[in-house]
């Protein structure tokens, strides 16, 4: 059984994070902008809207409620990871003060 450091799981941990807030960013995007057919109808009209789309329905809102909840467990697990690294790296500096 390999014991992975803590430098490795720290770095781990923050490609995950960067993962989640990846997915958390697209979900947003997903159930904040006009849909195609929206946007036809706009340019088709002349006028150009710069208005965030409410009309969302009941199904979309919470969708993008876990969405945003994601993206802050995904800054609160970079954090974290963040520092274990710092931990990681200063054990690694008293270890060698310490045989130098």
């Amino acid at each position: 059984m390999e014991i992975p450091s803590a430098f490795n799981s720290g770095v781990q941990g923050f490609q995950n994070a960067k993962a989640t807030a990846d997915q958390a960013a697209s979900d947003i995007v997903e159930n904040t902008t006009a849909t195609a057919e929206q946007q036809d109808t706009l340019s088709s009209s002349g006028e150009v809207n710069t208005e965030v789309n409410t009309t969302t329905s009941n199904s979309q809102l919470p969708d993008l409620n876990q969405a945003i909840v994601n993206l802050k467990v995904a800054e609160f697990q970079a954090k974290a990871s963040t520092e274990v690294i710092k931990s990681a790296d200063d054990s690694l500096g008293t270890l060698l003060d310490v045989t130098a």
